[in-house]
């Protein structure tokens, strides 16, 4: 438990209440803060994010994309101007293996690019 802050709180919690020397309700109100305090994201000064893992989220489903999803597949669509040329801009949907699996893949991809398109103003 070096090291942990939350880890430490929650080991001193647990000899708090061996001990019964506290009010077992108002402790685990108390660990509950404290906990999703701990497991928020991690920003350095900045605000820019630090963590070594950002698990992707489904276009699709909303579903998270675990690490081991290998069918899972990321698409950038690309922006054209109104002469049909790239301006160099593009949009980014990830599709879960499950929907890939189903075969829904290409349904949700044109559904997600029709209601994207407005917001990005193509035609």
């Amino acid at each position: 438990m070096r090291g942990c802050l939350a880890g430490r709180f929650f080991y001193d919690l647990l000899i708090a209440i061996r001990e019964e020397s506290v009010c077992v309700s108002i402790i685990m109100s108390i660990a509950v803060v404290v906990f999703a305090s701990s497991t928020a994201t991690m920003q350095n000064e900045e605000g820019q994010m630090v963590d070594l893992y950002v698990p992707r989220k489904c276009s699709a489903t909303n579903r998270i994309i675990t690490a081991k999803d290998h069918a899972s597949v990321q698409i950038n669509i690309g922006h054209v101007d109104e002469n049909g040329l790239y301006d160099g801009r593009f949009t980014t949907f990830a599709l879960s293996g499950f929907i890939r699996a189903q075969g829904d893949a290409d349904s949700a991809l044109d559904r997600l690019w029709q209601k994207r398109k407005a917001e990005v103003k193509q035609q």
